[in-house]
């Protein structure tokens, strides 16, 4: 009975079965999934995530519930890798959720509980699972420039008080593109002045152009806005992708105005999902409060983020080479693990099934997906579909 009640999938993430196994063909090139693969073409285990796994098991900590908001531990690791060792941690509260989709639903919910009727702007192009998300606790949707900054200055003067923004911090998925430091700073000035509450989508972030640098523009707007919120996943610079360890946060004016926010937060988690998972929560708190550890965990990192800044670096240099200079421009002002290829919705059809190279059809391609020595593979099928060669496929 119930398929009967269901609409038909309109999200095109969703229609991509075939790029989990119909194709089966040993050329096919699968840039749909959003992990970390390193040149293998395996998801690793990073070296002190796996370090934090064995004291764990040795330790043979107890498996009693944490609590509902989680391990407190990590939410202060949370708070000081995000806001910075000397950031207004005084006053934010935090509570793990599950993953970083957890932590943006469970803002949403929080977001329709205290202020009913309250409208959250989305960039379009957007995250897939935005506005499903926003929608599903109930808010309203609306969409303002992302590509276009000055357009999206436009838009977001339109915003309301009590408005709420939803920006990622860094590596805009899926664009790639990210807003200038000038384009930021008019950003918190907006909010200041017309009253709007950012809510920051933290889940790339050392993936970009460092830890560090990925994070100022969240820093920035921590400094200068009275209230803000933050969902922060550990899926991609931890890689604890099962693990689904993430973090809500609610920043305030001051600690007194917070003092319902985390009472809040616990009630809308006792409904959704009650205790969230304690294992990558513990991971991670192992790394941050270990400076060995930490130290291993940024190397690496780093050394993910080169990986993925040398794919597109190569990516770029392989279009120059075959005359598609335009599109390789286009490319190489994006950062983080994805980029938005130059293709229509139908070339990205003619993609897939001429050449086996398997994206979204909104152009979407995960860089950080593919070994090196395949880079020459993707950027002669770009080259191929933009020239329209037929259905030969080109290797």
């Amino acid at each position: 009975m119930l398929e009967l009640l269901l609409p038909p999938p309109v999200d095109p993430l969703w229609d991509l079965t075939e790029a989990f196994g119909a194709d089966t063909r040993p050329e096919r090139l699968n840039l749909v999934l959003g992990v970390y693969r390193d040149e293998s073409g395996g998801t690793p285990v990073m070296a002190a995530v796996r370090e934090a796994e064995i004291r764990l098991a040795e330790r043979s900590a107890s498996k009693e519930y944490r609590g509902l908001s989680g391990n407190l531990g990590f939410n202060r690791a949370m708070l000081s890798m995000v806001l910075g060792p000397d950031g207004p941690v005084e006053r934010a509260v935090a509570v793990q959720t599950v993953a970083g989709s957890g932590a943006l639903r469970l803002l949403a919910d929080l977001i329709c509980r205290t202020r009913p009727g309250t409208t959250v702007w989305i960039s379009d192009p957007a995250y897939v699972n935005h506005r499903p998300i926003l929608e599903a606790a109930g808010l309203t949707v609306r969409t303002y420039r992302w590509l276009d900054q000055d357009g999206m200055l436009d838009d977001l003067a339109r915003a309301r008080r009590d408005d709420v923004v939803l920006l990622q911090g860094c590596c805009h998925n899926p664009t790639g593109v990210d807003p200038t430091p000038d384009a930021w700073e008019a950003l918190a000035g907006l909010a200041v002045r017309d009253g709007w509450v950012p809510f920051v989508d933290l889940a790339y972030h050392g993936l970009g152009d460092g830890l560090e640098a990925d994070l100022a523009a969240t820093r920035k707007l921590a400094e200068r806005v009275p209230e803000m919120l933050l969902a922060i996943s550990c899926s991609k610079n931890f890689g604890l992708y099962s693990d689904r360890t993430g973090c809500a946060v609610v920043l305030g004016a001051s600690r007194e105005s917070l003092r319902h926010a985390e009472t809040a937060l616990q009630n809308a988690a006792r409904t959704q999902y009650s205790m969230p998972p304690e294992h990558g929560a513990a991971v991670v708190t192992a790394i941050w409060e270990d400076p060995g550890l930490q130290a291993s965990w940024r190397s690496e990192l780093d050394a993910m983020r080169e990986r993925i800044s040398a794919n597109r670096r190569a990516l770029v240099e392989q279009l120059c080479a075959l005359g598609r200079d335009a599109e390789a421009a286009s490319l190489a002002r994006q950062k983080g693990m994805f980029s938005m290829l130059p293709l229509s919705p139908e070339q990205m059809l003619r993609l897939r099934g001429t050449f086996a190279i398997y994206g979204t059809t909104a152009g979407r391609v995960n860089i950080a997906g593919i070994g090196l020595e395949r880079i020459p593979c993707l950027a002669r099928g770009i080259a191929g579909v933009l020239e329209d060669r037929g259905a030969a496929l080109v290797r």
